[in-house]
């Protein structure tokens, strides 16, 4: 009799039409992933969260952030502390850990292992960085010049920010009223998630490298992706086409890739606190710091066009 997989549900803000059942296993335990879109409805997620949360090992927070960073400093989105309350106990993940311990890791990797990556002169745009502190750092440090397109694309503000430091000090400022108001004011949710609209396709366009929030980059596509590099992740086998046909080739994705969709990183650290418990120990940071060390979780690197070929 087989061992009775683990839980993980990522109940999202987004469009239902993304959702994915897959099964994978970390250190031979085996995971049954579960994403679940309830439409840009805030109740509906809380409603959702309360009825899973009993019968799942973790539920991940998908389309919306619990935490967003200026530095080293936390601000909690009020939006998103609804849903977490609702799932009482069971171990809530919304990425953000995994985000700044192995994010900058596999940027690490990257720079020093696939010279195909290489980001010497190279012109990034980096769509949001409060969201993924430990990617902008790195990128920052790496690029030729870098664009932060936090007051670009999550407030609508055309102003491009040239420094990690520059983003830091704005985010002290603003972070404390932006986490006050509703989330899809600042990220699109459902139905939007779905929609090209690209009110800022001139930053994707002049950048080599693009990287962050998947959806901020879908709804700003440019038509000729030829040469460039995405790093992101939440790509599901549409995403992947509709970037091949726009003639990506290098798509990077931070978690890995499983029945063809990479899952959202609340996926992966919901997953790893589910592991955790599951052998006995408490799901804290210092804990979550072994296991990444146990898993070596690389970045995945798809050459879209050479799999058409």
């Amino acid at each position: 009799m087989g061992v009775e997989p683990l839980r993980i549900v990522s109940v999202s803000l987004g469009s239902s039409k993304r959702d994915k059942t897959a099964r994978s296993e970390l250190l031979g335990v085996p995971l049954l992933l579960d994403r679940k879109g309830v439409d840009g409805k805030l109740y509906r997620a809380v409603e959702l969260i309360s009825r899973l949360a009993p019968e799942v090992q973790a539920i991940g927070l998908g389309g919306i952030d619990l935490y967003l960073f200026a530095g080293n400093r936390r601000f909690v989105v009020r939006d998103a502390l609804k849903l977490a309350r609702a799932a009482g106990t069971t171990p809530i993940a919304d990425g953000s850990l995994l985000k700044r311990i192995l994010e900058p890791q596999q940027m690490e990797y990257l720079l020093s292992e696939r010279p195909d990556i290489s980001l010497e002169g190279k012109k990034v745009l980096m769509v949001s960085a409060v969201d993924r502190t430990g990617m902008a750092q790195v990128l920052d440090e790496a690029a030729g010049e870098i664009v932060f397109g936090d007051l670009i694309f999550g407030l609508g503000i055309p102003i491009p920010l040239r420094s990690y430091r520059a983003v830091v000090s704005l985010a002290r400022i603003l972070l404390p009223l932006i986490t006050k108001l509703p989330f899809q004011v600042l990220y699109p949710t459902g139905e939007k998630q779905e929609k090209v609209r690209p009110k800022h396709r001139r930053w994707l366009e002049w950048a080599d490298v693009i990287a962050g929030d998947y959806h901020y980059i879908r709804r700003n596509l440019p038509d000729d992706l030829a040469g460039k590099v995405v790093i992101t992740n939440t790509t599901t086998e549409d995403d992947r086409e509709l970037l091949r046909e726009r003639g990506l080739n290098h798509l990077i994705t931070t978690t890995p890739v499983v029945d063809g969709r990479s899952f959202g990183m609340n996926v992966l650290e919901g997953s790893i606190q589910a592991l955790i418990r599951h052998f006995g120990d408490y799901p804290n940071e210092h804990n979550l710091r072994i296991y990444l060390n146990k898993l070596q979780l690389l970045p995945t690197v798809s050459l879209l066009q050479e799999e058409s070929a």
